[in-house]
């Protein structure tokens, strides 16, 4: 007789951490960060910038001399002392993901290293100005560019600027959660953009008020009350716009932090840089303001901007759902006037914000995966260097130093950054984060980033079920390296480490649906730490569902003496079970020996000792050994004898590429007592020829009494082979 496996049910109700509480730490100060390794630096000795260079049909130019380059800041001509070019380089891009409506999905490819980084790209999208129209083609466009266009070794993340921040995805190379971001990308009924590209013209707008006597207002009255309307609304799009741009400044900042030349393709209708006052005069503002800042720390982070505008190739006339019964010709022109000025003022500011940081604008174009195309193309440059005197950064002598770069070949053309302001360490404008904020402030900061600390190792792994009495619930599960936390030694012998852990849940909309926030202090022997500082140990947490749905994870930990901070996130779709379908629960893994998975098939074996726990969170494991699995089935139908008839298929891909395939197997219903939560079990071997490498196990479960798409479930985990 086999002997089952208990360790599922162990695993998906385990109990809270033993941790003995402590009530207040006296953090230490911040250690100096190491030093950056982006692609722009400015310092006070020194100052790179990458510099594209292309012919006039748009391909990089790559045999460049340095003597065929100049540089000049303020006017002043620079000795260039360093000059390289940096090729685009890349991968291959990945097999397209099948049809979304299938029952089974491919599984989405695994993490990417980050020596295997090819791009970094953030996908912003300003759903605070676009249109209904403008958001379905912006979903479009983004569903391609992951679906053909995406390459192995990039990590993208995709942003919204009207949502809290909660919504803004970690970067990932995780197509399907990227997928999943893209789907919850609506039009939001609170911003600038109506339901096209230009407000529909009826007889309640201030033009037509001109051709009604009833009005009793003379044409004086008329023309201020306009530019009273203007004048509110242009306030109103400013409001959003700066908005808008502070989102950016969020997004600048995090990605300072990440290696080399990076990119962000900006999805938006467009706003304007300039206000107008009441007398209809444009004036600088807070839009131009923030514009200049939102430039200057891109231009410090080497974040290259292209911006795209998805109206496409927009019309400025009139259109059938225009009311224009009751105008005359001359206000219909004043219609058409006015949409083309919109047009261009917006667009106005897409040009400037990419112009500005070496990049480009994809306007009055309908081809918009062709534009993100040649975005995805742009990024080889060339890197120059050059040492500034000591004028450049003295703010009494110049507030923004402005760079000019020269190219003497016949044909070139040349896109760089405009220039920088003078102070060289500024502090961080986007989150507003003092270097001396409070730890909770810190901790609070890193949570909320869509960027990963990295102070502290962790490594997440967020499991759904339904076995808790109160109903269904998520368990997180967060392996941590010890070896980055810090030990105390005690009076008695003991050791001792303290750290406190922000943990949240957001739902598909950004709102924070729950919150957890303690400190712990783990206080153990001088043997026992030097197990937990070679394996590690998990933290865990438990977080009820209240309603289903896509939900983001977000774990911050910062170690109370050292300061040091590490944070984590993890996409999971919650279903719902109240529609019937059959689902299967996530994935519970053990990693055990040959050998010990032999023994456990023999009843008079004795008990093997396992660590589910540390496994499921680290999913790894060595060439050589045997990796379980266990999972629940739910919504099966039962045949007249109350049982189901299933079977289940399971599947390896290793980076996309499909390793294993076993052929279908008959649920067991051996030892099965609930049969509202299926109990099912297999395992993998994991031979020692697998390279290492991330590897996706794909589960298929089949309900041959059922019909149509509940007839299917599919659950997938990843993990690593090393």
């Amino acid at each position: 007789m086999k002997r089952t496996a208990p360790f599922a049910l162990a695993v998906i109700l385990l109990s809270s951490l033993a941790f003995s509480q402590q009530p207040t730490v006296r953090p230490t100060p911040t250690p100096a960060a190491a030093e950056e390794t982006g692609v722009v630096k400015i310092s006070t000795n020194l100052i790179q910038l990458d510099v594209t260079v292309t012919d006039t049909s748009g391909k990089a130019i790559r045999d460049l001399r340095r003597d065929e380059i100049e540089i000049y800041e303020n006017g002043a001509k620079q000795d260039i002392t360093g000059f390289s070019f940096v090729s685009a380089g890349g991968g291959q891009a990945d097999a397209l993901l099948p049809d979304r409506g299938q029952n089974i999905v491919a599984p989405p490819a695994g993490g990417v290293r980050r020596e295997q980084v090819h791009r970094t790209i953030a996908i912003v999208v300003d759903d605070l100005s676009l249109s209904f129209e403008s958001i379905g083609q912006t979903r479009k466009t983004l569903q391609r560019f992951v679906n053909e266009q995406m390459e192995t070794g990039d990590l993208v993340a995709i942003l919204r600027t009207g949502a809290g921040v909660g919504s803004l995805q970690q970067f990932t190379s995780d197509k399907q959660r990227l997928l999943a971001a893209i789907d919850k990308l609506k039009w939001n009924m609170m911003g600038t953009g109506g339901t096209s590209s230009f407000a529909r013209v009826d007889l309640m707008s201030i033009d037509a008020q001109t051709v009604s006597s009833e009005s009793g207002m003379s044409d004086e009255q008329l023309a201020e009350e306009r530019n009273r309307l203007v004048a509110f609304n242009d306030f109103r799009r400013s409001v959003f716009a700066a908005g808008t741009l502070g989102a950016i400044q969020f997004v600048i900042s995090g990605m300072s932090e990440l290696p080399g030349r990076k990119s962000v393709l900006m999805f938006s209708d467009g706003f304007r840089l300039f206000e107008r006052d009441r007398d209809g005069t444009p004036r600088a503002g807070r839009v131009i303001d923030r514009m200049r800042r939102v430039v200057d720390l891109a231009n410090r982070a080497s974040v290259v901007f292209y911006t795209v505008d998805p109206r496409g190739l927009a019309v400025p006339s009139l259109t059938s759902a225009d009311d224009t019964k009751r105008m005359t010709p001359a206000q219909m022109r004043g219609v058409v006037n006015t949409r083309r000025d919109i047009l261009f003022e917006t667009q106005a500011g897409l040009t400037f914000l990419a112009r500005e940081t070496g990049g480009f604008a994809v306007l009055n174009n309908n081809d918009l995966s062709g534009g993100v195309q040649r975005a995805l193309e742009d990024q080889s440059y060339y890197l120059i260097g050059y040492e500034p005197d000591d004028s450049t950064f003295d703010a009494k002598q110049s507030k923004y130093n402005q760079i000019e770069v020269k190219v003497l070949r016949k044909g070139a053309e040349v896109r760089y950054r405009s220039g920088f302001f003078n102070v060289a360490g500024r502090p961080d404008a986007a989150t507003g984060i003092p270097a001396n904020a409070t730890p909770q402030a810190k901790l609070d900061a890193a949570l909320n980033s869509p960027f990963s600390a990295n102070g502290l190792t962790l490594r997440l792994n967020s499991l759904f079920g339904t076995a808790d009495p109160n109903g269904a619930y998520v368990r997180s599960l967060l392996h941590i390296d010890a070896k980055d936390l810090s030990f105390t030694d005690l009076p008695n012998g003991m050791k001792e480490a303290s750290f406190d852990v922000l943990a949240a849940c957001f739902g598909e909309s950004g709102e924070l649906a729950d919150q957890i926030g303690r400190r712990y202090t783990l206080t153990i022997t001088p043997e026992v730490q030097k197990k937990v500082l070679n394996e590690g140990f998990v933290y865990h947490f438990k977080f009820p569902v209240k309603t289903p749905g896509a939900y983001q994870y977000r774990v911050a930990i910062r170690d109370s003496k050292n300061d040091r901070i590490g944070t984590a996130s993890q996409f999971l779709a919650v279903p719902d079970l109240s529609k019937g379908e059959l689902t299967v629960s996530s994935v519970v893994l053990e990693n055990i020996s040959a050998e010990d998975y032999e023994r456990s098939w023999v009843p008079t074996s004795p008990q093997i000792t396992t660590d589910p726990i540390t496994d499921t969170a680290l999913r790894r494991v060595r060439p050589g050994r045997v990796l379980r699995y266990a999972f629940e089935i739910y919504n099966a139908q039962l045949d007249a004898a109350k049982a189901p008839r299933m079977t289940i298929k399971t599947k390896v891909y290793r980076e996309g590429k499909l390793i294993l395939d076993s052929p279908e197997k008959p649920f067991d219903l051996l030892g099965q007592t609930d049969m509202k939560h299926l109990r099912a079990f297999g395992a993998i071997g994991i031979g020692r020829e697998m390279e290492p490498g991330d590897y996706t196990l794909q589960i298929a479960v089949t309900d041959e009494l059922a019909r149509g798409k509940s007839r299917k479930a599919e659950q997938v985990v990843h993990f690593e082979v090393f």
